[in-house]
């Protein structure tokens, strides 16, 4: 489904208890075909990869040591880290291992000691997500410190260079992304020194320094200034790149949902997410996430039980009404550009939210 303008149809005779049901009835469903249960196999073949194939990074970083030829090495890395930063994020939502404490430990050495994130950081951040996908005041996602994704942020601080850059912001999302890598490693840093409760705060201040700090002395141990300094940027701006383009056509262009809004839970996860269609090489290159309706009803889902899942789950919300999202990635990397375009131009009802619609027209 390419179309920019979704809609939006329930059952305005369904009520709480119903819509409760509803989902529950999908949960036993996706249960009973077996995939929730856990795929140790090829969780493991991962988790033993990622540490080995960071070494033989640095040991063949090292050999091939300074010349500019390493700059395809720093493009691998930032493949390579956010391909471990993927898999972090199915650790930190339980998908991995049973025991919750093995997960976090896990996401710990994933992200923060690999990969440079801090996992407290990002399970604040992304647990406030999943719970009110879209919904304004509560998903901190749709709360971007440059690109404006709501008409109510686009109207927020409009000096003359917010407005220059609100008005050109879908010609320059894409390109903004390139920063990314350097705010999700500034973030992480701001998060574990601020004040405030964070739990096995110092392991992570341990981890990210010896990660951050280790990084730069080898870099500039091997590499001239000159060819370091471009060795950095090229990997941070693919890495930040890479990272921002998996999670970009999850949920932007989707309906914003105002805050004094209630939906069940089925609709809120289903009606703000929308899924990519495409190959296992797809689904290898965004780590999972272009299943980002499966993936939102049931986050502990394991990565390699999406795809077989998700036939299932759209035929359950044809059945019962509710509108199933997908598209191609490069229709979705147009909805997001034309949907913040228009919100940047100062369009306040950039979609005319069907969601205010079908309550209005239940009101009348």
């Amino acid at each position: 489904m390419g179309d920019i303008r979704p809609t939006v149809r329930t059952r305005p005779r369904d009520s709480a208890p119903r819509a409760s049901s509803t989902f529950t009835e999908l949960a036993q469903q996706v249960r009973s075909l077996g995939f929730l249960r856990r795929r140790y196999g090829y969780y493991w073949t991962k988790l033993v990869a990622a540490p080995v194939t960071v070494a033989a990074f640095v040991l063949a970083f090292i050999w091939i040591g300074d010349t500019w030829w390493q700059l395809f090495t720093a493009a691998a890395l930032a493949i390579l880290f956010t391909q471990i930063a993927f898999l972090g994020h199915d650790a930190a939502h339980r998908q991995i291992f049973v025991s919750g404490r093995w997960n976090d430990w896990i996401s710990l050495i994933l992200g923060d000691l690999l990969v440079g994130m801090s996992y407290g950081w990002w399970q604040h951040k992304h647990t406030r997500h999943h719970a009110n996908p879209n919904k304004l005041g509560a998903d901190p996602d749709i709360e971007l410190p440059v690109i404006a994704v709501t008409a109510e942020t686009a109207m927020k601080h409009r000096g003359p260079a917010i407005s220059w850059l609100r008005g050109h912001q879908g010609l320059l999302f894409f390109p903004i992304l390139f920063l990314e890598g350097i705010s999700l490693h500034a973030s992480s840093v701001r998060r574990v020194l601020a004040r405030g409760r964070l739990e096995r705060r110092w392991v992570e201040i341990v981890f990210l320094s010896v990660r951050m700090i280790g990084y730069l002395v080898l870099v500039f141990l091997v590499l001239s200034p000159g060819i370091a300094f471009v060795f950095l940027a090229v990997q941070l701006g693919l890495f930040g790149f890479y990272m921002g383009m998996a999670f970009a056509p999850n949920h932007k262009g989707m309906p914003v949902v105002p805050r004094d809004m209630a939906l069940d839970f089925l609709r809120r996860q289903v009606l703000m997410s929308r899924n990519i269609r495409g190959s296992r090489f797809l689904d290898v290159a965004m780590g999972g996430l272009n299943y980002q309706i499966e993936h939102h009803l049931f986050p502990s889902m394991p990565r390699p039980h999406l795809r077989r899942a998700a036939p299932v789950i759209a035929a359950y919300c044809r059945d019962h009404d509710v509108l199933y999202t997908q598209t191609s990635l490069f229709a979705s990397y147009a909805i997001v550009v034309r949907y913040i375009n228009r919100v940047g131009l100062g369009e306040r009802d950039v979609f005319s939210c069907p969601l205010i619609e079908q309550r209005n027209a239940l009101t009348v």
